[in-house]
């Protein structure tokens, strides 16, 4: 869980302090579109699935321990840098061990449990990852406030976790009905067809999961709030509602067929209230929205993801979708400065990316509707 927390958290530990980088390296050509990269070139975690193939063949403990230590070493580097591309260079480094810490983290979650514990679990990975959100938005605010560097000190944490998974965390062992599943994995090729759909929907999740955290700070800043203890406190309030999304999951039944289609238009209604929003309590009411179904969405993806995946493919799979969320959430800025350059301001984008998440619910409805009826059936049958 610890380990979950430490990707999350360099996605959002930075959002309070965006204007000030902005401000910072005001002169430097194209800071406009690098800056807000800053926060979310880490998502760029091209070496996801490279990752997977390592915790396949070499084993999941190992490769955590050795990236959360690298994570503390890149992540506290722009202490000392100077320049915005070489900051940038860094934080692509901090990419590479999120992936690995994110695909090993939840690949040991699928190894040491199954079922709906293990689906509890997942919600779990939501639930303390956004809770610890919670916490650093606002350390991130008031750090921020002295110095914009300040938040980075916090990437250390890495050095701390390291040496305790090293000691507690258990190894692995394969399950008693999967025995041979490696060998299965050679005669067999890897189900990139079940894998593709969810990862795709993955991608356009995760742009929808991220948007609340990396745009709330310049949505306040267009209110007229520029206070990075304010916009702290207010991105927290929106990181809370995570966790209570993912409390919610945690006790739903599971295995609804119309969950996730649901779960998209939900966040599409916060969306377009945000964009909507002409004040502090409207905006903050359609992130609390937004965030109560994100907080949901999550661990419903990776469920989703998880159930499709064996013992001798988890680390691929879970490869695979970490990529695919980390490439959504480095997507994230860019398709919302896409938009605000297309419709000319940032709430206008936000609810036009609402609209997209609407259609995106009602795209999943006729299918998700047929599975429902497929599942009744068989069920009757039995």
């Amino acid at each position: 869980m610890a380990g979950s927390c430490l990707p999350v958290l360099g996605a959002v530990l930075l959002a309070p302090v965006l204007p000030r980088i902005q401000e910072h390296f005001d002169h430097v050509p194209g800071s406009a579109a690098l800056v807000p990269v800053v926060l979310t070139v880490p998502a760029l975690a091209l070496l996801a699935p490279f990752a997977g193939v390592i915790v396949d063949r070499l084993g999941r403990k190992r490769l955590l321990v050795i990236a959360t230590a690298l994570y503390a070493v890149f992540g506290t580097a722009p202490l000392w840098l100077e320049s915005l591309h070489a900051i940038v260079v860094s934080r692509v480094l901090v990419g590479v061990t999120e992936a690995a810490i994110m695909t090993a983290c939840t690949t040991l979650i699928g190894d040491y449990y199954s079922g709906e514990v293990r689906d509890r679990y997942l919600a779990l990975q939501t639930m303390c990852a956004s809770a610890s959100a919670t916490v650093f938005f606002v350390l991130g605010g008031v750090l921020g406030a002295a110095d914009w560097r300040a938040p980075f000190w916090l990437y250390a944490a890495g050095l701390l976790v390291a040496p305790v998974m090293a000691r507690v965390l258990p190894k692995p062992a394969l399950p008693q009905k999967e025995q041979g599943a490696s060998t299965r994995s050679v005669q067999h090729p890897f189900p990139v067809h079940r894998m593709a759909g969810i990862c795709l929907l993955t991608v356009f999740g995760a742009v929808v999961f991220y948007t609340v955290p990396v745009e709330m700070a310049y949505l306040l800043d267009d209110l007229g709030i520029d206070s990075t203890s304010t916009i702290g406190v207010v991105t927290a309030v929106a990181s809370a509602a995570t966790v209570l999304g993912s409390v919610i999951f945690a006790r739903l039944p599971q295995h609804r067929r119309l969950r996730l289609p649901a779960l998209f238009a939900w966040c599409a209604s916060g969306f377009l209230l945000m964009g909507l929003a002409d004040s502090l309590p409207l905006l903050i009411t359609g992130a609390v929205i937004n965030c109560v179904g994100t907080g949901m969405l999550l661990p419903s993806l990776v469920t989703r993801a998880m159930s499709r995946l064996g013992f001798a493919d988890r680390g691929r799979g879970m490869g695979l979708w970490t990529a695919a969320f980390f490439l959504g959430q480095f997507l994230c800025p860019l398709v919302l400065l896409a938009g605000k350059g297309a419709v000319g301001s940032l709430a206008v984008a936000v609810a036009a990316l609402g609209a997209a998440t609407a259609i995106t619910a009602a795209l999943l409805l006729p299918a998700a509707r047929r599975n429902s009826a497929d599942a009744e059936v068989t069920t009757g049958d039995r």
